[in-house]
């Protein structure tokens, strides 16, 4: 399956008025689109207390990708085509059935050793995982926030807008979008025409060309 956008949602958006919104404009999409759901306040939790109880940053780090699979679970929730998927199978099934998999990313993420297991990691990197292996996949991260159209991988982690293991696992081949509260207003439309909402993050590869018809 060609053309796949790997949609980020980040964890902000879970507190956001803007969320029902995103659903809405994703679920327009003519083109195969996957959600990845960030930790949010879920995630908040997990880190709140891992000094109160104690639990090290292993059981954190699998805590915090459980906080991805709830905010998840509330995607599928509020959404019309959004089902939950756990597996690359289950995606393509999901795809290849019309509908938009939302991704439960415990099982493939720790059955890799080469993902850290602590903080180092959060949701945005392990969605450039994802994207990495799902062949010819765009990643479109979606945030609380709008930067420059020249900014940069460097620039976006340097202002921690992702984390730092964000280009160790990102693969060059794979084209970055970002996509901020003004890019909302058209993000529907540029799904529907089979497009990627935002702009493609300086440096990135060159961009796929819209499905034509």
């Amino acid at each position: 399956m060609k053309d796949i956008v790997v949609v980020k949602f980040g964890g902000s958006c879970a507190a956001s008025p803007d969320l029902a919104r995103w659903v809405k404009a994703v679920e327009k999409a003519r083109i195969p689109v996957v959600i990845v759901p960030g930790g949010g306040p879920f995630a908040n939790t997990v880190r709140r207390y891992q000094q109160r109880i104690g639990y090290d940053d292993a059981a954190a780090h699998e805590m915090a990708i459980l906080a991805m699979e709830q905010f998840g679970c509330a995607l599928v929730s509020i959404g019309q085509r959004m089902v939950r998927a756990g597996t690359t199978e289950a995606i393509f099934a999901a795809l290849s059935d019309g509908k938009i998999p939302v991704w439960m990313p415990r099982d493939m993420v720790l059955a890799d050793p080469a993902i850290p297991k602590d903080w180092c990691v959060t949701s945005d990197s392990l969605a450039a995982w994802l994207a990495g292996r799902l062949e010819g996949a765009r990643l479109c991260l979606v945030k609380q926030i709008d930067v420059p159209d020249s900014a940069t991988v460097d620039a976006l982690i340097g202002a921690h807008l992702v984390d730092d293991c964000f280009a160790r696992l990102l693969e060059p081949v794979t084209p970055v979008y970002f996509a901020g509260p003004a890019d909302l207003a058209a993000a529907g439309l540029r799904l529907e025409e089979g497009e990627v909402p935002g702009h493609c993050v300086a440096g990135q590869p060159a961009a796929v060309p819209a499905l034509a018809g």
